[in-house]
């Protein structure tokens, strides 16, 4: 029987931001069955996955209101490190839809900084996607943004004992909760950008969660005028990828102002200590820099765009990003540090730790071409996993681009038709090679209708975004992906997207195929499709207690 979790209770501790960077809560919660204790668990050996739904309704926008709320058009004048002064001009937007879901998401087109705050849930699955329980993260605690696709990545800490992920907490005298507008896009309280047109300030924070449901948030100042994408604990530490800028800084007055200068040093991959007093400028630990100097290009691109990431794991001891939107930067996997050691260190260590490319992966510009100026083609690399040593599977979400009218039905373009999907590369000799894409069973590009979402809107599956996996004792990789969409709505962000699961042959150099064991071999089987209204974000085998140490 299907169990319903109803919580009996939530008791929150909220301490001062400013003063002890952290916020604790317990979530409480029962079923009718008396065999159970009376406490929400994650069980052992099985998945979590994040998910949001929206919560607003009509009046949570209104057509013709300025956006983003409180948005004042005006030039501001900042002071240059070197002496003088430079201007920068700031527009606001007007709302052309009202808060009906999902045509909310046309303000997207008139407000780049469009979203809308939306409580986080944790569903506790099986690995057939059969749902044991939930997870009602509190909203007064940290909220996450609709329709941040790159938003609520799930890891599991190297200890087994937790899971992370990031979201927003407000500063002072900004409230932490659902229906709250652009706070993607909002400053943090300790790096405010006065050329940003979104005025209220937000943490990004780390929200830290045990086998028994007991959530601990950390608050940071890191990806001011952005968002925090991922956060993995490892020797009892957070380390996190973002980006970050919502302002009007060009190239030159982002290095020729101060707050120019403490942007680029609050994105990319960053360094946070559980617990801490969120840090300022100018230690905000931001861990290495990459330029595209460094790969051979001749010019520098926009400060602080190359460590646009997105995707975050730790394998043996080393942190590996991606980078997979933007128009600035490589499209690629990164390694950040040196292999085998976590950063770690003061604020200037950090800074002088190396960020490279992995040998074999793309070097070619984000914008397309490579670096004798010739076209090359681009990818959209997001979430990763390594297998072993030499075997990393990479989600690639595609390029989102609607095809109109269909092609036979297929709505997606040749380039995410050839290398969507789940990527399996294989290293040899110290250079990683893609061996094949995992996509049948996908459907890339064929729309899916889904109950109570207009079908003028169909989303279509164009990649995938986040990704776990375990290998198994009969030499299989037992993969989960959570998808990327392509549609006509205004934020496919948006759309409802899946879970789904797929077996590899972990030693196989080619596209596997027929059966092993019972399973179909790289065929991709939807274990869970998101409702109207909801959309499906990260993906991570469950935090254990000590005493379940078995479960992968």
């Amino acid at each position: 029987m299907k169990k319903i979790l109803a919580f009996l209770g939530i008791a929150a501790l909220a301490l001062s931001s400013a003063t002890h960077g952290v916020s604790a809560a317990t979530l409480v919660a029962d079923d009718n069955n008396s065999d159970r204790p009376q406490h929400f668990e994650f069980k052992p050996g099985t998945l979590v996955l994040s998910r949001t739904a929206y919560a607003g309704n009509a009046s949570t926008v209104t057509v013709g209101q300025t956006l983003p709320p409180g948005c004042v058009a005006r030039t501001v004048t900042l002071p240059l490190l070197a002496g003088g002064t430079t201007t920068v001009k700031v527009k606001c937007a007007t709302a052309v839809a009202d808060g009906t879901y999902p045509t909310v998401f046309n303000n997207d087109g008139p407000d780049g900084s469009f979203g809308i705050t939306s409580p986080i849930f944790l569903d506790n699955l099986k690995t057939n996607g059969e749902q044991l329980g939930t997870l009602a993260v509190p909203t007064d605690s940290i909220i996450t943004s609709f329709s941040s696709k790159s938003e609520l990545a799930l890891n599991r800490s190297t200890d087994g004992r937790s899971i992370t992920f990031m979201g927003y907490h407000g500063g002072p005298g900004f409230v932490t909760g659902p229906n709250q507008l652009d706070v993607s896009n909002s400053n943090t309280p300790g790096v405010i950008d006065p050329t940003n047109p979104v005025s209220s300030q937000y943490f990004r924070s780390v929200a830290e969660v045990d086998a028994n449901g007991h959530v601990q948030v950390t608050d940071g100042n890191a990806y001011s005028g952005n968002n925090g994408r991922a956060a993995f604990k490892s020797n009892g530490l957070f380390f996190m990828t973002g980006n970050d800028n919502n302002g009007g800084l060009s190239s030159p007055q982002l290095l020729a102002t101060q707050i120019g200068q403490n942007l680029i040093n609050s994105t990319g991959a960053e360094f946070l200590v559980p617990g801490q007093a969120a840090p300022i400028p100018p230690g905000i630990n931001k861990i290495g820099d990459f330029e595209i100097t460094q790969a051979g290009y001749a010019a520098l691109d926009k400060a602080g765009k190359d460590n646009n990431f997105r995707g975050l794991t730790v394998f043996n001891n080393t942190m590996f990003v991606t980078k997979g939107s933007g128009g600035n930067g490589i499209n690629t996997v990164y390694q950040v540090g040196n292999s085998g050691v976590l950063p770690s260190g003061n604020t200037a260590q950090l800074a002088a730790l190396p960020i490279t490319i992995l040998p074999g992966f793309p070097t070619s510009l984000a914008s397309g071409v490579d670096q004798n100026g010739n076209p090359a083609p681009i990818a959209f690399p997001f979430g990763i996993w390594f297998a072993d040593a030499n075997t990393l599977y990479v989600c690639d979400e595609g390029d989102g681009t609607l095809v109109t009218p269909a092609v036979n039905g297929n709505v997606a373009d040749a380039a995410s038709q050839a290398t969507a999907g789940v990527q399996k590369w294989i290293r040899s000799n110290g250079v990683w090679q893609m061996a094949y894409v995992l996509q049948k069973g996908l459907d890339i590009g064929i729309p899916y209708s889904v109950a109570n979402y207009p079908a003028s809107l169909n989303p279509a599956t164009g990649g995938c975004r986040n990704i776990t996996g375990r290998v198994r004792g009969d030499g299989t990789a037992e993969i989960y992906a959570v998808t990327s969409t392509i549609s006509p709505s205004g934020d496919q962000g948006a759309d409802p997207n899946k879970l789904v699961k797929v077996i590899d042959l972990l030693r196989s150099t080619r596209l596997p195929g027929g059966n092993h064991d019972g399973d179909p071999l790289g065929q991709f089987v939807t274990i869970r499709t998101a409702q109207a209204g909801e959309v499906l974000r990260g993906i991570a085998f469950a935090p254990q207690n000590k005493d379940n140490d078995n479960d992968n």
